[in-house]
């Protein structure tokens, strides 16, 4: 079974605060002949998250440049999904799953509510 769209993930309640780490591999095109080229095609970053308390890693398109971010730097993914690859050997199969994105970026503050005024206050 594929899913089109993959799992589409709700990142706060899956990952909590996700904290930069470094940048893993790269993944290179291959040209007709299936060699290795020196274009790349995606990067695969590591990151913390705080939910899970573990490493995790996601992919991102080339085009959305290398990442270079300070460690621990907070971070946020653009569009994130997870999917499953199952590779079938003789009466097993094994399955990977992996999260891709769009991009990430540097997360910006959360908004902070306003605080009402305590009306019960007595002078």
């Amino acid at each position: 079974m594929r899913l089109a769209e993959g799992i589409v993930i709700d990142l706060e309640e899956t990952f909590g605060v996700l904290k930069f780490s470094g940048q893993r591999r790269e993944r290179f095109v291959q040209d007709e002949d299936g060699n290795r080229t020196d274009d790349v095609k995606e990067r695969t970053y590591d990151l913390k998250s705080m939910k899970q308390g573990m490493m995790i890693q996601v992919s991102i398109p080339s085009e959305a440049g290398v990442k270079d971010f300070k460690y621990n730097q907070i971070v946020t993914l653009v569009d994130p999904v997870i999917d499953t690859v199952a590779n079938a050997n003789f009466n097993r199969v094994e399955t990977s799953w992996y999260m891709k994105a769009k991009d990430l970026v540097i997360a910006t503050a959360p908004v902070k509510p306003q605080e009402k005024p305590n009306n019960n206050d007595k002078k």
